[in-house]
């Protein structure tokens, strides 16, 4: 993962706009580690769709990119970070990952059939929303369901939910296949963890034909 450490040299020159601050990725080198590290154990074919929910600057697409992986997306609610990850993208020359302006809670008909689905924050910024916030994560769920393909796998972090939480906000449609290892913190006694990270695999929809010759 050293070239990702190098990488942090580059976003530190980018600059949303009306922000002059150190833009990384909304959890940080940790969080992408994790990930990448699970998508290589596992050895999920390079050739993949993914699609990174709420990609901010873009360096995780960059970072899949690195190690090979080809049919990469990401999108954002908002257009100056979609902005920023094309700056990005042009920087490190990686014209194969494709960028979206897109509402999660209203995606456009060409957004299906991924094989994997990321989430690193937006699904904790939806739940802070005052309007309807529980109905809004409902939402997200429906459309996690509309463009992620059957047996398909969620890679979903928060500082917000606890697992036990997001197997509650998940349980229509989705089973946990693994929680992945974060930072733990000890307060009055007690060891708790700052950070959660889930993956989940998307139910079949239906029984197969090979399923009813078992």
């Amino acid at each position: 993962m050293l070239h990702m450490r190098e990488n942090c040299k580059l976003f530190k020159t980018l600059e949303m706009p009306g922000k002059s601050a150190l833009v990384l990725h909304r959890f940080g080198e940790e969080s992408m580690v994790r990930i990448i590290r699970w998508l290589e154990k596992h050895e999920v074919p390079l050739d993949s769709s993914v699609l990174d929910i709420g990609t901010g600057n873009g360096v995780l697409l960059v970072e899949l990119a690195k190690s090979g992986y080809v049919n990469l997306t990401g999108i954002d609610y908002s257009p100056s970070a979609i902005q920023l990850s094309e700056k990005v993208r042009e920087k490190e020359g990686m014209s194969n990952i494709k960028l979206k302006v897109e509402d999660f809670l209203a995606p456009s008909a060409e957004l299906s059939g991924f094989d994997i689905c990321i989430d690193k924050g937006t699904f904790d910024a939806i739940s802070l929303n005052p309007d309807d916030a529980a109905g809004k994560r409902r939402q997200y769920v429906r459309s996690l369901c509309r463009v992620l393909k059957p047996q398909g796998f969620f890679l979903i972090t928060s500082c917000n939910w606890t697992k036990e939480e997001l197997l509650d906000e998940f349980r229509e449609g989705f089973e946990i296949l693994e929680e992945l290892p974060t930072p733990k913190f000890c307060f009055g006694g007690r060891i708790g963890n700052s950070v959660t990270a889930l993956v989940f695999q998307r139910k079949k929809t239906r029984p197969s034909i090979l399923d009813k010759l078992d």
